[in-house]
């Protein structure tokens, strides 16, 4: 009896420590450090034994992402307020006599210098673009990222700042965290965009811990349950409630959804839920055999001209039922 005592003790122990190394890591992982010295982030593999120590325990200390390169052709700096008075950072790119506004959202950790390939291919196209940096990325303030739950304000701000101009055509285009943030922003603020480009997007906040830990060759469980539980406490979320998959049945609009075939992070089945759920007329899934949670303009780029392309080419058609179609080629 003592030594089942004992063991129970221990197991208590070791699960009460798992829990505060798990707390740490969601904080971690949702908290980006100032980066006045614009130095880029270095990646686990370079770390020191003794940064890799402190990484294991205490999670990767992020800073925030550095701006690092600028459009080739000429663009305006501007400066939008969200709903906590932060200030964030975008680039609009006008053209003359424009064919609609695309609005780009970058990913997590990431910035709108990363998006470059894609707003260059758009402004190709005769649109405006306008790329922002989410809170606590980039030159935008603050310091804590919610993967997209609250995220949708940024957007809103950015969205209420072309649809203010009077531009009708409004084309929402997101990768990764960028792409669920729309997902849960057009239903959460009522967002009327004429057509949608979503790219790698994940199916749920508890899926999305999955594919980070995944990455790192770690175990999903209890692990992915655990950081879920206190990601959400810390950042008063309801992080189990954060569903893009769900969000997806309250897009009625064209809806293009782009997948990496070899992507470690988002795998097919979640790509299949949000598409299945989007409640879109036409909607189109498009899977790039040759890339993993990348941008596929960089890694595919005839491949995603030619589908990006069409897609916007393609008038929207009355249905009476959705239409669906699946390209891999």
């Amino acid at each position: 009896m003592l030594a089942l005592r004992r063991i129970g003790l221990v197991l208590l122990v070791l699960f009460a420590l798992l829990n505060v190394i798990l707390a740490f890591h969601a904080a971690r992982f949702t908290y980006f450090y100032d980066n006045p010295e614009k130095t880029p982030s270095k990646k686990p593999e370079n770390y020191s034994t003794s940064e890799k120590l402190n990484a294991a325990f205490f999670g990767l200390k992020l800073k925030k992402s550095v701006v690092t390169d600028y459009p080739k052709i000429p663009y305006e700096t501007i400066r939008l307020t969200n709903e906590l008075g932060q200030k964030l950072e975008g680039w609009y790119i006008p053209v003359k006599q424009a064919k609609g506004t695309v609005i780009l959202c970058h990913g997590h950790a990431s910035n709108k210098s990363r998006v470059l390939c894609e707003m260059d291919y758009f402004h190709e196209l005769g649109y405006n673009t306008l790329a922002f940096d989410f809170r606590a990325h980039g030159n935008s303030q603050g310091n804590i990222c919610t993967i997209g739950f609250r995220e949708t304000n940024d957007l809103k701000t950015a969205y209420g700042f072309v649809s203010r101009s009077g531009e009708k055509n409004i084309i929402l285009w997101g990768v990764s965290m960028g792409a669920a943030t729309i997902l849960k922003a057009i239903p959460e603020h009522s967002l009327k965009p004429a057509r949608v480009i979503l790219e790698c997007p994940f199916a749920s906040l508890y899926d999305a811990v999955q594919g980070r830990l995944r990455s790192m060759n770690l175990p999903a469980h209890p692990a992915s349950e655990i950081l879920l539980l206190w990601g959400g406490m810390e950042r008063s979320m309801s992080a189990y409630g954060f569903r893009p998959s769900e969000y997806a049945k309250d897009l009625t609009m064209p809806v293009l959804l782009n997948w990496g075939a070899k992507d470690p992070r988002v795998l097919r089945h979640e790509t299949d839920a949000i598409f299945e759920n989007l409640g879109a007329l036409q909607k189109q899934l498009v899977i790039f055999e040759n890339s993993t949670h990348q941008s596929y303009c960089t890694n595919e780029p005839e491949k995603w001209r030619a589908t990006v392309s069409r897609f916007l080419q393609v008038s929207p058609q009355p249905a009476a039922r959705p239409t669906a179609e699946l390209q891999t080629h």
